[in-house]
């Protein structure tokens, strides 16, 4: 199934897309306002099943919620309803035939990030990685992230590059900032998203393998 298939997740649309032989499944946690149609995290997505990665695009609200959000705009910064939702995605992962036994990683994008950060304090994950995200909205469960966290920042995304500076002081897991030169906060600049690709598919590649072999070491 390396084409994504369209799937539910508890009340909340998704699709899975599955490689030959996957090395490991990556959730993506959208940002405020995107949804799995996220044009940049498909592409990005499309690139990790290329490097033999199973992802899954979830929206992280449901129809009814999404029409209230876009006159309010609340749920969008409400991280623990957002991290709960992701954190219901790693368990339906690990409950789905072709991803049961995959280790698992977290791609967030902007406010996505701190939803992935939150769920990754909570429920174990072998690795994770942000897109012009928010770690800082995550706050006191930054210190409490055990898995092995990838910042990625455009260099011209000024603000957020130092509020990812900010927030990276207070992980005490492996971590890393990697900052895309020329880059602004969506990433548009040409080859700054398959930078990205290419920094993420590294990170799980890496980081993804060793956790699924100290968890069959464990067992």
């Amino acid at each position: 199934m390396e084409d994504p298939v369209a799937v539910r997740v508890g009340n909340l649309a998704g699709d899975l897309g599955v490689p030959p032989d996957p090395v490991g499944v990556v959730v993506f946690a959208h940002g405020s306002g995107s949804s799995r149609h996220s044009g940049r995290n498909r592409a990005v997505a499309a690139y990790l099943r290329g490097q033999g990665l199973a992802t899954l695009l979830l929206d992280l609200l449901t129809p009814d919620e999404e029409r209230v959000d876009v006159r309010t705009g609340h749920l969008r910064f409400n991280i623990g309803l957002l991290a709960g939702r992701v954190a219901d995605a790693i368990r339906w992962c690990g409950d789905r035939p072709e991803t049961a036994k995959l280790p698992v990683g977290l791609f967030g994008a902007s406010t996505g990030a701190a939803a992935a950060l939150v769920a990754a304090a909570g429920v174990p994950v072998g690795a994770v990685v942000s897109r012009g995200g928010r770690p800082d909205l995550a706050h006191g469960a930054l210190r409490r992230v055990r898995a092995p966290t990838l910042l990625i920042v455009g260099g011209r995304d000024h603000q957020v590059l130092d509020l990812n500076r900010a927030a990276a002081g207070q992980l005490t897991c492996e971590w890393a900032l990697e900052v895309v030169d020329g880059a602004t906060h969506l990433f548009e600049e040409p080859g700054a998203l398959d930078r990205v690709a290419r920094l993420a598919a590294d990170w799980f590649g890496k980081h993804l393998e060793s956790y699924g072999t100290r968890t069959r070491v464990a067992e």
